[in-house]
This record gives structure tokens, C-alpha cells and sequence, in this order.
């Protein structure tokens, strides 16, 4: 019984965020009356103002909101780009808090790219490493072998787990002391600034619940190595 709770548990810490994230923006999607312009007309005018006209505002897949530091593009989903609502203001806001991050060259969104680069490098060579290292340990009949592709596998898992735990502090504060200062300062009414909050928070649980998920992942491999050691 105490693992099943425990299951439960670890079920609710994953899903939980993503779920609760979801329900916020869905709340707050709806048309706001008193907000003067959409979310991608916020982000234009946000990185105008603090200089970034060489940053373009695109509209991308839904659920793909992301800055993309190697085009120099804010991508907004269509009801963000196009919607009159807190969560798209708020989100427009949130991914030009990315936009002034990689203008200050903040150090954190930079080991973050390099962690996505590593562990997109590490993806790639671990799917050729599953086809070619079956083939060397037929002909090798090597254990070695095996421990190599052990150790690919593990060393794939470890990037994507520090590309999560690195993740998480770059949201809060693009966020948190981005979006959030900046919404305050006029860009939304008073009284709808808890509801801003709610949103921004509902976005960073669900890259907590992506930590905890990779973490969850990696420590089953260890346990699972250790038992069979």
C-alpha cells in the first residue's frame, strides 16, 4: 500500500503542474475589455522599447511559446499572438523576458543553450550508438561493449536533466523579475496583476514538473543499476 501512495504521489508531482498550468490558461483565455492591444502587439512594442527592433515576433504551433536566441524571435501561439487576454499578455510578456536576457547575456540562459546543444549532440550520437554498438558486440563478444552503451544511454539522460534543473531558474526569473515588473508598470490594471501572477507561476510549475520527471527518470536507472550491481 505505502508503494502505491507513493506512486500516486510521484504521479501527482509530475501531471499535477501540467494540468493546473493548462486549467490557468484556459481560465484566463478568454477576451479582457480593458487590455488596448494582443499579446503580439505587446511583444513588439516591449522590444522596441528596450531596444531590441532586430528581435521579430512570429506566430508558431499552439503550445510552442518560446524565444529562440539563435534566430532572435519571440514565437507566440495564435490565440497568444492574436488573443486580447491575460494569458496572452502575459505570456508575450514572459518570452520577452527571455528577449532582455539574452540582450544582458545572462549567464544562466547561456550554459542553457549550451546544455540544449550538448544534449541535442549527445541524442543524436546515442541513436547512432543503439544501431552500431549491437553490431560491435556480436563481433566483439565483448562486455565492454555493453557498458558503453550503458554509459551513452545514462550520459544522454544526465544532459536532459541538467538542461531541465538549468531551465527552471531561467523561467522563474524571466517570469518573475521580468514579466511581471514590466506588466506592473501600466501594461495591465492593478486588480488584474494576481491574476498575471497566477499565470506566470502555472507556466514555471509545469518546467518544475519537467525537472522532477527527468530527475524521477534518472534515479529509476541508477536504483536499477545498483540492484543489478
Amino acid at each position: 500500500m505505502p508503494y502505491a501512495l507513493l506512486a500516486l504521489l510521484l504521479l501527482a508531482l509530475v501531471f499535477g503542474p501540467q494540468w493546473w498550468a493548462q486549467y490557468t490558461f484556459r481560465r484566463h483565455a478568454r477576451p479582457h475589455p480593458r487590455l488596448p492591444g494582443t499579446g503580439g502587439e505587446l511583444a513588439r512594442h516591449l522590444l522596441d522599447r528596450f531596444g531590441m527592433t532586430d528581435v521579430a515576433v512570429e506566430v508558431t504551433q499552439p503550445g510552442q511559446d518560446h524565444y529562440d536566441p539563435e534566430s532572435r524571435t519571440v514565437r507566440l501561439s495564435p490565440d497568444n499572438h492574436d488573443g486580447r487576454s491575460l494569458t496572452a499578455v502575459a505570456v508575450a510578456a514572459h518570452e520577452v523576458g527571455h528577449a532582455i536576457q539574452h540582450r544582458r547575456g545572462d549567464p544562466l540562459l547561456r550554459w542553457r543553450g549550451r546544455l540544449v546543444r550538448w544534449a541535442h549532440g549527445a541524442q543524436r550520437f546515442g541513436a547512432g550508438a543503439t544501431l552500431l554498438i549491437p553490431v560491435l558486440a556480436v563481433i566483439s563478444r565483448s562486455p565492454a561493449v555493453g557498458l558503453l552503451m550503458l554509459a551513452v544511454g545514462l550520459g544522454s539522460m544526465l544532459l536532459a536533466t541538467l538542461v531541465h534543473l538549468v531551465t527552471l531558474p531561467v523561467e522563474l526569473d524571466a517570469s518573475f523579475n521580468k514579466a511581471l515588473p514590466i506588466l506592473a508598470e501600466g501594461y495591465l490594471p492593478a486588480d488584474e496583476l494576481p491574476a498575471a501572477r497566477r499565470i506566470l507561476r502555472a507556466a514555471a510549475l509545469t518546467y518544475l514538473a519537467a525537472s522532477l520527471a527527468s530527475l524521477l527518470h534518472l534515479g529509476r536507472w541508477l536504483v536499477l543499476l545498483r540492484r543489478a550491481g
